[in-house]
């Protein structure tokens, strides 16, 4: 069952306002599909926005226990009354789609509410894989199902270099916060630990952790992009908004400290430009 015309366009109207670049991407993804990827990037925003509406982790912890409940089909009264639960449930029955990487992201997900520092780059890459990378490998899925068996070194890849730039795009609300995404042991090789780079005023130091992050986001990159040369073409669409983070990388690298208090996002026109490139060479 598809959603209704109102309600479809109501949910797109909330993606394009939560999260613009999933938005463009998803214009460019299979229309057959796209009502199914809407209701899995709508998800991703409500778990992925808690922090912006909580003041303290408990009522987080309670929303993602929620959507927990939701996934283990717990709240089917409540769920129905959600649209975007209910368009979700709705594509895990008919697709037979894998609820256990979803579950995954809302655990992974409780670290946001916390001001806990990243360890290391292990840890990091264990955050991104649950989150991210899932998003992507689920997003292959919907696409193609068949396809996507060949893509889970492409997603984690991938979800870790789009996990380092949206981290790096957020550097100047996450500071505010008092949260801090880049991995210690980065932290540590240029001389800082996590108050020192919050306090930023070793601006040297600061502009070399930034350009470490962003460094480690490429070599991710470079891996997905090499993994992806194995992925049928029809499951490469679920990568489109990966395509933006070496535009990201490159900006935070010349930036440095800077990316603290200026936003290193690109001007909307030229991201749905990069996007659209992306789409017709079938690669990020």
């Amino acid at each position: 069952m598809q959603p209704a015309d109102s309600s479809r366009s109501g949910m797109l109207a909330a993606l394009r306002e939560a999260d613009i670049d999933r938005y463009l991407s998803l214009l460019l993804m299979p229309d057959a599909v796209r009502n199914d990827l809407l209701a899995l990037f709508l998800f991703n925003t409500e778990i992925a926005s808690i922090r912006d509406r909580i003041r303290e982790a408990l009522p987080g912890e309670v929303r993602l226990q929620w959507w927990r409940d939701v996934l283990y089909g717990q709240r089917d009264s409540e769920a129905r009354a959600h649209p975007v639960a209910s368009a979700l449930v709705e594509v895990i029955e008919r697709r037979a789609m894998p609820v256990a990487p979803l579950i995954a992201m809302c655990d992974a997900r409780v670290f946001d509410l916390y001001d806990d520092p990243m360890p290391d780059r292990t840890s990091y890459e264990g955050y991104a894989g649950e989150t991210a990378s899932a998003l992507l490998q689920m997003s292959a899925f919907l696409i193609d199902p068949d396809a996507s068996t060949l893509s889970a070194t492409a997603s984690g890849h991938a979800g870790v270099a789009q996990a380092v730039a949206g981290h790096l795009l957020m550097l100047p609300i996450s500071q505010a916060r008092g949260q801090v995404f880049i991995p210690g042991d980065l932290l540590a090789a240029t001389g800082l630990d996590r108050e020192a780079f919050l306090v930023g005023t070793e601006t040297e130091r600061v502009t070399n952790a930034v350009r470490a992050f962003a460094g480690f986001g490429r070599e991710h990159l470079d891996k997905a992009r090499r993994a992806l040369t194995g992925v049928p073409a029809s499951a490469r669409p679920a990568y489109l908004p990966v395509a933006l983070a070496e535009s990201v990388f490159a900006r935070a690298e010349r930036e440095g400290a800077g990316c603290l208090s200026t936003s290193v996002r690109l001007p909307q026109w030229r991201r749905q430009w990069q996007l659209w490139s992306a789409a017709r060479r079938g690669s990020i």
